[in-house]
């Protein structure tokens, strides 16, 4: 018998007797295009997740000259339309997909460039690690990209890029594509080769219009699935974990951890994660902290905005510094440990698992 029976199947007598009865029954499974449960419980039912997506840590400093060099060699414009380099999980079989339902890159602009508008039902955000001079062009409103912003493309939204400086710019784009793919959910389509504003404001209209600390226009009544602001600023998120452990320091519960700060970037509509699949947060540890270990459901990707510190992922210690990236597949342990200042930005799937009912978190003494 060539069927493969788990040690669990085993344990429960579901280990047949091998018959030239029972391997008719087999062949007829197959060519029916049937499989018996008893011979996949193990995989499909697992005691806790098994991921097929592995740990694995990216370095800025191999990234951005990989990026450098695509853009002396790879033109911007239709086909392509971005020079964006997906980041592959080494567990993933050589697809572009950070996890099973995330997807991360690094996206490289010349001088001058622009690259063409577009609009897809995946849900897309930008992280800006370093540099300025790049507008993104949001169903006609021109969003400045700044260093330590977060600029959001929701869903069948237009949107395009113009860097109106004569030096290059790279940062990291967030999409999930890869759930979006297993869904079959993926519409795409063309727009303008160019962009259609290429205005270069310091503040777009959605901002002047939005960003208000709990101030919500008039005109403004109806809640929206993904958040109207397109770009959240730095000056407001290092205005935030500076504040909490100020807090802290004055002995008020304001982190969530002992010199842990954290923000969850919000729609102001609803309160609720800035766009329906995909949560982001920014955190910062204070010199020699270390986080409790956990385990979470889902997959999450951090990029270290500034500092150096660790992040521990299955007992593997990883040095980190400016740039990196890592992935923490479904139930893997990790932590993080801060040898100076750690700033880092968090991406995950959250909202996906919360909204189903499949998150569980598993903290170390919690």
């Amino acid at each position: 018998m060539t069927q493969d029976l788990d040690h669990d199947n085993v344990a429960h007598g579901m280990t047949p007797e091998d018959t030239p009865e029972l391997r008719a029954l087999y062949q007829g499974f197959k060519d029916n295009h049937l499989n018996p449960l008893w011979t996949q419980t193990g995989d499909l039912m697992p005691m806790h997740p098994k991921p097929q997506a592995v740990p694995h840590v990216w370095r800025w400093a191999d990234l951005l000259p990989l990026a450098e060099q695509s853009g002396k060699l790879v033109p911007v414009g239709r086909g392509g339309e971005r020079r964006a380099i997906g980041l592959a999980n080494p567990g993933l079989g050589g697809k572009a997909y950070v996890s099973p339902t995330l997807w991360a890159a690094i996206q490289y602009l010349g001088p001058r460039e622009t690259a063409p508008e577009h609009r897809h039902a995946q849900n897309a955000f930008r992280f800006v690690v370093e540099g300025e001079g790049v507008w993104t062009v949001v169903d006609g409103d021109p969003v400045r990209m700044s260093r330590g912003d977060l600029l959001l493309t929701p869903g069948w939204r237009f949107h395009g890029h113009h860097n109106d400086r004569d030096a290059p710019m790279a940062w990291i784009d967030g999409l999930d594509i890869p759930f979006s793919q297993q869904m079959d959910v993926g519409f795409f389509e063309f727009g303008s080769d160019r962009v259609t504003d290429y205005a270069t404001p310091n503040y777009s209209r959605g901002e002047r219009l939005w960003c208000h600390p709990g101030l919500r226009p008039l005109s403004q009544l109806q809640d929206t699935v993904a958040s109207p602001i397109g770009a959240y600023r730095w000056e407001h998120t290092d205005r935030a974990l500076t504040e909490q452990l100020l807090l802290e320091d004055e002995g008020q519960p304001a982190t969530v951890e002992q010199g842990h700060a954290a923000i969850r970037y919000v729609n102001p509509t609803t309160g609720d994660d800035v766009m329906p699949t995909i949560r982001c947060e920014f955190h910062r540890l204070r010199a020699g902290a270390q986080t409790p270990e956990r385990r979470e459901v889902g997959s999450t990707v951090f990029q270290v905005f500034d500092g150096q510190g660790a992040v521990v992922m299955s007992g593997v210690r990883h040095t980190l510094e400016k740039g990196d990236m890592f992935v923490i597949p479904s139930w893997v342990s990790w932590s993080l440990e801060a040898e100076t200042q750690f700033d880092l930005f968090r991406f995950s799937d959250a909202p996906i698992m919360e909204r189903l009912n499949f998150m569980r978190t598993m903290v170390d003494g919690g």
